[in-house]
């Protein structure tokens, strides 16, 4: 017989937006301990946000792990099995080890997929001959490795036109390429593209004028409307399509680094809780679902129109943590997140640009100077103080 549980509060993921709000839920009800459950297969915890220094040669990639089982908050029950299908009409969920879960709440916090297999050829291509990608553990040794190899031509760093997690990821790592490039001596043979599916380097005028200063100076070549869609690694060519007039573009590479398109976990793409995109679709500013009042999405996997990074977790976590114990106290939702997120933007090895914003593209700086300028000390915030209040704040439910 398949096994049956109930748990007043069920959250599926144990990324950063399912830790944080398990953590704060037990923080503020003892009730809670022993009725909350975290549903995620995966046995290891990593700090991502890091991974653009391991592929910059900066830090070791061992640095960003953790076991998972060290980070289950207390009072917490961990079911180390993957969600197959959602039933939230009938508040209950089904594992692919075949437990049914049933709940008062549940909190959908799954994280992103990464579709390494939309782009033809990189699955075959990807950690050798020159291809490579901080998204993956597995891979980001290879970028390091790239760049340290590259002996001159073109380089070229992709962005897909999907969402993906931490937006201005695939931009940082160019420029970080860029100065190992002139320290090696090959920058001056050496052609470097940014070719990018959005319509502009970012989406804050703000900081998109201090980028665009930046690849300026750099002699970067920006190509905007490109999505990758296949690599031929004997030939070292990449194709592009242009995202409105659908022509394709063949350009050789010496190295690339390819940000693979990202898209909504297929349990959630294909269950009631998703919408047409297949996001799990929320209130934006409580993190209800619209339709499943006892639902609740944050982080990668919500329609949260905003970026989809740990700085914003951070704020909505809070919120949405507040509004589960509303409904669990049959109290109205008084929580409201709005839209806040931040993208360290590393421009170069000890330079960073801190961008802020909120729903509206407002710039909300956190420090009392102008945060689109490059800073030293912007740059040691994201490699030594972020980590550390990632993972003794932000997880236990303290930030």
């Amino acid at each position: 017989m398949p096994r049956q549980l109930h748990y007043a509060v069920a959250i599926v993921g144990a990324g950063s937006a399912g830790l944080s709000v398990a953590a704060r839920l037990l923080r503020a009800s003892k009730a809670l301990h022993g009725s909350v459950v975290i549903v995620d297969p995966q046995t290891k915890h990593y700090y991502q946000p890091l991974w653009t220094l391991v592929g910059g040669g900066v830090v070791r990639k061992e640095t960003t792990e953790r076991n998972q089982q060290s980070l289950i908050p207390k009072g917490a029950d961990w079911l180390q099995e993957a969600v197959v299908r959602f039933h939230p009409d009938e508040n209950r969920f089904v594992t692919g080890g075949g437990t049914e879960i049933r709940y008062d709440v549940l909190v959908v916090a799954a994280g992103i997929q990464v579709d390494w297999d939309r782009i033809k050829g990189l699955k075959e291509s990807i950690g050798h001959g020159g291809v490579c990608s901080n998204y993956d553990y597995n891979y980001v040794d290879s970028t390091w490795k790239s760049i340290r190899e590259f002996q001159g031509g073109t380089a070229i760093f992709t962005q897909p036109n999907t969402p993906i997690k931490c937006g201005g990821a695939p931009q940082k790592i160019m420029y970080l390429a860029d100065d190992a490039f002139r320290r090696s001596g090959v920058r001056g043979k050496t052609d470097i593209v940014f070719a990018s599916g959005n319509a502009a380097i970012f989406a804050v005028p703000k900081y998109a004028e201090a980028l665009n200063r930046v690849v300026q100076r750099r002699g970067i070549t920006a190509k905007y409307k490109r999505n990758l869609v296949e690599l031929n690694a004997v030939r070292r060519e990449a194709v592009f399509e242009h995202t409105d007039t659908k022509e394709r573009e063949t350009i050789r590479y010496g190295m690339i680094h390819v940000v693979p398109p990202m898209s909504s976990p297929s349990f959630i793409k294909d269950s009631p809780l998703a919408d047409a995109g297949g996001w799990a679709e929320v209130d934006k500013h409580t993190m209800q679902h619209v339709r499943f009042a006892n639902v609740f999405a944050l982080g990668d996997c919500s329609n949260l129109p905003t970026s989809k990074t740990g700085a914003a977790i951070r704020k909505q976590a809070p919120v949405a943590a507040r509004n589960v114990l509303n409904v669990l106290a049959g109290q109205p939702l008084d929580a409201s997140y709005d839209g806040y997120t931040s993208c360290p933007l590393v421009t170069g090895y000890n330079r960073l640009i801190l961008a802020e914003f909120d729903y509206d593209l407002t710039p909300r700086e956190t420090f009392p100077f102008d945060q689109s300028k490059e800073r030293y000390s912007m740059y040691v915030l994201k490699k030594s103080l972020l980590p550390k209040l990632y993972w003794h704040g932000m997880l236990k439910g303290r930030m």
